[in-house]
């Protein structure tokens, strides 16, 4: 029991699966257009979510949210379950691979055994295409990984009912109905998935947007002398952590909404985006010059207070920067 399906590699899971799963029904759509009419691009710091024993920061929206709003603004219908019994879940799972039907799954990485081990820690909402079954062996799409992989039926239970943040329950979504390529409505939804993007990262939230990188500026500066070295060092690379390797990250996230820009600008015949989305490829090296500069800190052991001084400049100034961008965005598309 195989689909016929075409695996494409991509930057970050969720794109990838929704841009996977609608060119395999015939629309030939970016990653970068998904996330950025998705409006996957934010920050959050989450001081109340503890992820690996630090607190969260997240450089993208709540996992799912990209694809329902993605799939709302251009008229797609995707249909969405979750399950509390794991036979119930499987039985969806092969119902729907019987019916030539390849499937979406919010999965807990830690379990999926045909990935390194570096990448393998307890983190939730990663997403995979589940596209035929071979015995007991299902045949699995990961968009951020090179080729297919296998994960036997077992195995596959485990991720899918992975316990803690972000539990997957046996999520498994899919579309069921689309409008003509020639009927989406991608100027339409290309505003407003800009126009949200603008209005979270320019939020009057502490901990939202550019007030949250701000806040977490701050307290790298606090955490030495309030948790000591050892804690600073922990939720310094834990912030590295989410921001490199969990998804694709600040750095990541802001080439990929770089390269949205880009197509948008055609798409709108706006060449401010194009100017714009230049400068976010340059944003999004000085978040990678930020994480190199971090990484450097946390495995230093002999680090001192006056050593997280430099990294928490180097946010303030990535604040900065993303304000005025933002502010600028915003006003491109009135």
């Amino acid at each position: 029991m195989k689909i016929d399906f075409k695996h494409h590699q991509s930057a970050h899971c969720e794109n990838g699966v929704v841009s996977n799963l609608m060119k395999h029904n015939g629309i030939n759509i970016s990653e970068p257009m998904i996330f950025g009419i998705g409006s996957g691009l934010i920050y959050c710091y989450i001081p109340f979510l503890k992820v690996n024993h630090g607190p969260a920061v997240t450089y993208r929206v709540m996992p799912g949210l990209i694809f329902k709003r993605f799939a709302k603004r251009i008229g797609v219908t995707f249909k969405r379950e979750k399950f509390k019994s794991a036979t119930k879940a499987k039985q969806r799972l092969d119902d729907n691979l019987k019916n030539n039907n390849p499937v979406g799954l919010q999965v807990g990485i830690y379990h999926l055994l045909y990935l390194p081990d570096h990448y393998r820690f307890h983190f939730n909402a990663h997403n995979i295409v589940v596209y035929g079954k071979e015995g007991t062996d299902y045949l699995v799409s990961d968009p951020v990984i090179e080729n297919v992989a296998k994960l036997d039926e077992k195995q596959l239970e485990k991720a899918r009912f992975a316990k803690g943040p972000f539990a997957p329950n046996g999520q498994i979504y899919y579309p069921i109905s689309f409008p003509k390529e020639s009927e989406i409505p991608y100027k339409k939804a290309i505003v407003k998935g800009i126009k949200q993007t603008c209005r979270d990262m320019l939020a009057p939230i502490p901990i939202v947007g550019v007030k949250g990188i701000r806040m977490v500026a701050k307290l790298i500066k606090k955490w030495p002398k309030k948790k000591g070295i050892k804690v600073a060092n922990h939720y310094l690379g834990q912030i590295v952590r989410m921001q490199e390797e969990i998804g694709t990250g600040g750095g990541g996230f802001r080439y990929i909404f770089a390269a949205f820009l880009q197509e948008s600008s055609a798409i709108l015949n706006n060449e401010k985006l194009m100017e714009l989305s230049k400068e976010m490829t340059v944003i999004g090296d000085l978040w990678r010059d930020f994480a190199l500069e971090a990484s450097r800190l946390y495995k230093n052991r002999k680090a001192t207070t006056g050593s997280y001084d430099k990294v928490s400049e180097m946010l303030f100034e990535l604040a900065d920067k993303e304000e005025v961008f933002f502010k600028a965005l915003k006003k491109a598309i009135k």
